[in-house]
């Protein structure tokens, strides 16, 4: 065994130790690793000239243009929570099914699907779930091992439902991952990987994800389906009262999803478009006027996009002359509108004290996701310093099965983090290393990032550290113990595994809509 893979062993020993310790990850990802090799430097066995690199990757992460779409997405997610249109859909969707313990309960599932492709926020998710839903299912009869594990389960769904902050962090690492790749293949112009390749990608694995759910909801709750909550059914939901509850985040999701998926927008320009939909129906609160909003929401939408298109944020200049056409007039015009209808919302958000409370939650998230990402290239730094991705190398190839061998032992290993880390820290430590390793071969990279995606939402699931575990800790009544939760997210976590399973068995289920797209 050389001094190099004794390092490693030591310094991945020095980082799971500092977590579990409760050091704060962000710590212990990148000071275990900086103290290992100050250690190892000083006994001759590593070289300090690679932490010359730190402010150049530092640099690299603020200045990415992609990763400016993650405090969008936070925020967006952050205004939507606190508008109550979960509140709204969940009432109009239980009725619209019956009103009994399978409607409410698939209702979960629905809403939390809607939520996921508006937002992606998983903590703000489980925590409203479990505040609004949890009392209802109790009292609707559903025993509390179903109510917990559909609840943490259902909060989930915004790790692998675009638009997912989970993708667009795999996004930029898989992309690098894949032109590195390719470089050591010989091919040096590559197809480039991006966001929108993995949101189509991640939408059919996502939508067989809430099928799966919602089958596995039926079938457990199937004998109750005349149980009623409270023991009286609910007045029945007209269609229009159904439309008006869900108008507006559907018209979210149009706006925000749509505009990726067909090429008019890239992920940072939908999101800004999101924060801007997510802060009208925030400001309007009650149903009343959600429809109003929705029609707003799609005209800021096709008013932004159309700006853009006719160049309305960068006058044109002809000879020293402003080019004032009547397209640029219109342009500014409709620009100037929805600035107006924006400051309009945003101050009275502010005025009832929604805005600033949103604004500090996104900037502690995001602050916790970008000094994660910098921990994990310093981290990765290191790791490099002891050549631990030679060693990696030569044992992924050395497994029997060869890529196929190599993709198997990566998610066993992702499966297996994911029980005591983030999924922020196991993109940022495990894909670069075996990411330029495995798509050297012909495994299609955006399969590779879906199936990485599905496979670290089990880490939200999985004991003793899923954090969707502790999320739904915080809000739930005393007489559901911590045990009580364990055992209720198993057969959950055994469905996303059998997903897993068939979008591995079948990777037509995540490679065809990008190629018809894209």
């Amino acid at each position: 065994m050389s001094a190099d893979i004794v390092w490693l062993a030591v310094m991945a020993m020095a980082v799971f130790a500092c977590i579990l310790s409760g050091v704060p990850v962000l710590l212990a990802i990148a000071g275990a690793p900086t103290l290992v090799a100050l250690l190892a430097a000083g006994l001759g066995a590593f070289d300090l000239l690679f932490f010359q690199a730190v402010p150049q990757r530092v640099f690299g992460i603020m200045s990415n243009p992609l990763l400016l779409a993650v405090p969008l997405f936070v925020l967006m997610g952050i205004l939507i929570e606190k508008s109550g249109q979960a509140e709204r859909m969940l009432r109009s969707l239980t009725a619209a099914l019956g009103g009994n313990q399978s409607a409410l309960a698939l209702s979960v599932v629905l809403v939390s699907a809607l939520i996921a492709a508006s937002t992606g926020i998983i903590g703000a998710t489980i925590v409203m779930l479990g505040t609004i839903t949890l009392p209802a299912l109790l009292r609707a009869g559903v025993d509390k091992h179903m109510s917990s594990g559909l609840i943490c389960a259902s909060g989930t769904l915004g790790q692998i439902i675009p638009p997912s902050i989970v993708l667009i962090l795999l996004g930029d690492q898989v992309s690098n991952a894949y032109f590195e790749a390719q470089q050591e293949a010989g091919n040096f112009a590559p197809d480039p990987v991006t966001v929108g390749d993995l949101f189509a990608g991640a939408l059919l694995p996502g939508l067989l994800l809430v099928a799966l759910y919602g089958g596995y909801v039926l079938i457990r709750l199937h004998r109750s389906d005349k149980a009623e909550a409270q023991g009286s059914r609910p007045a029945a939901v007209g269609a229009g009262d159904l439309v008006r509850d869900i108008a507006p985040t559907l018209g979210l999701i149009v706006a925000v999803l749509g505009s990726i998926l067909v090429g008019v927008a890239t992920p940072t320009e939908a999101a800004s478009v999101g924060v801007a939909g997510a802060i009208l129906i925030a400001a309007a609160g009650g149903a009343g006027r959600a429809t109003r909003l929705a029609v707003a929401c799609a005209i800021l939408a096709v008013l932004l996009l159309l700006a853009r298109r006719a160049g309305a944020f960068g006058l044109e200049f002809d000879g020293g002359h402003i080019d004032w056409s009547a397209t640029t007039l219109i342009s500014l015009a409709l620009t100037g509108a929805v600035f107006a209808l924006l400051l309009t919302a945003c101050a009275a958000l502010l005025q009832g004290g929604v805005l600033l409370p949103a604004l500090k939650e996104t900037v502690t998230i995001t602050g916790m996701i970008f000094g994660i990402v910098i921990a994990a290239s310093i981290l990765s730094l290191v790791f490099r310093g002891f050549d631990g991705d030679e060693h990696v190398a030569e044992l992924l190839r050395s497994l029997p099965g060869g890529a196929w061998g190599m993709l198997l032992l990566t998610m066993l290993v992702i499966f297996l983090l994911g029980f005591i880390l983030e999924f922020v820290e196991i993109i940022f430590i495990v894909v670069p290393i075996v990411g330029p390793i495995i798509l050297q071969s012909d495994i299609s990279p955006v399969w590779f990032a879906v199936l990485i995606a599905m496979n670290l939402q089990t880490s939200f699931l999985t004991p003793p550290f899923g954090f969707a575990l502790f999320y739904f800790r915080s809000v739930a009544p005393g007489d559901i113990r911590t045990s009580d939760i364990y055992v209720a997210v198993i057969p959950f976590v055994a469905i996303q595994l059998l997903a897993l399973a068939l979008v591995a068995a079948f990777p037509v289920l995540a490679t065809a809509l990008p190629e018809i797209l894209f």
